[in-house]
């Protein structure tokens, strides 16, 4: 977890460290990062959204990051970057690194006897590790943590309180998951027969890759036969639902409230609005992006934006509009109607 102890370093370091160009004062210590708005002595803050930019002047901050572009806009001290936002990331880590755990099983923890916990792991106050699990190097599993049977948790991993990992599950080194998450729940299978549901048995697993940040209440189904995998640097905030035999290729990011059918592939490096709603069994390609709320029903065959959603009006503006859509199909017959009479009368 972030410490709030920050450390303080010379903008020149920070310049160093980050691969940025440094313009002015490189000897000014920074201890802290900050947004333009707050930011006061010893503090950097960022510029990387132009619709700020008149925020910059008027900032207390000891130094900023800042695009070629703006280096100009500001006397202060100045790290310059074609990313501002990835160098504040780094700059942030930096300045307020994450506290390593303190190794040890707490009394209360619950560990099976067959468990294999290395000696530098970290296993909090009430959890339980099931038979055969693997807990790698530093890893660490909060209170109240519950790791079924066969399960692998690699190097460095952090388990905040309260995840549920279900048996034969296998989570990548580095990966955090947070809490409320649950990985390796049965997929939602089930064969209609004669106006009832047979449960089938989902017998795949979940398999998470290196570098995964996983949600606060986000849900991973493990396959029915195969395996649910989710590859490296996969990133999936609050509340999504991955349903069983699903495959998200690395380096995509998921926002909140995404709901994902069964046995859906989604490419690398692609980026999914909020609240977006892909059925199942669909192939999404590499490099997609689907904005927010959008519903995907066909698989999409070549990479580009997609958009599916009407954006907010006023109330009584939104009435008249939907109640013009309503009537498209026969304003289309009508157009239809009064061309074919044009073409009749101009031969």
């Amino acid at each position: 977890m972030g410490s709030p102890d920050a450390v303080g370093i010379t903008l020149r370091q920070l310049a160093e460290r980050c691969g940025a160009e440094l313009a002015g004062d490189g000897d000014v210590v920074i201890d802290r990062v900050a947004t333009l708005d707050s930011a006061g002595e010893g503090a950097i803050a960022f510029l990387s959204n132009p619709k700020y930019r008149g925020r910059l002047a008027g900032t207390r901050a000891s130094a900023v990051i800042v695009a070629p572009g703006d280096a100009q806009a500001t006397a202060l001290p100045r790290l310059v970057t074609t990313n501002p936002y990835a160098a504040y990331a780094r700059i942030a880590a930096m300045l307020h690194p994450a506290q390593a755990p303190l190794p040890g099983v707490h009394p209360t923890a619950v560990v099976a006897a067959s468990a294999r916990v290395a000696a530098s792991a970290a296993i909090g106050a009430h959890a339980v590790i099931g038979e055969r699990t693997r807990i790698g190097e530093r890893a660490e599993v909060g209170a109240g943590t519950v790791l079924g049977e066969d399960c692998s948790i690699d190097n460095d991993c952090l388990l905040h309180p309260r995840v549920v990992v279900y048996a034969r599950s296998a989570i990548g080194p580095r990966t955090i998951v947070h809490s409320g998450a649950v990985i390796g729940a049965d997929g939602f299978g089930m064969a209609e027969q004669d106006g009832r549901w047979l449960k089938i048995p989902q017998l795949g697993r979940v398999v998470v890759g290196a570098d995964v940040e996983i949600g606060a209440n986000t849900t991973i189904d493990r396959g029915a036969i195969g395996d649910t995998v989710v590859e490296d640097d996969v990133k999936l905030d609050n509340l999504i639902q991955v349903g069983h035999n699903c495959h998200i290729g690395a380096h995509t990011a998921i926002a909140g409230c995404v709901g994902i059918a069964g046995s859906t592939t989604i490419g690398r490096n692609c980026k999914i609005g909020g609240a977006a709603m892909i059925s199942g069994h669909l192939e999404i390609p590499d490099g997609t992006v689907i904005s927010a709320a959008t519903g995907v029903f066909d698989s999409i065959r070549s990479p580009g934006v997609y958009t599916g959603t009407f954006p907010a009006l006023p109330h009584r503006e939104w009435r008249r509009v939907a109640a013009a859509t309503r009537r498209l199909r026969s304003i289309l017959e009508r157009l239809r109607a009064l061309e074919r009479a044009r073409d009749t009368e101009e031969t």
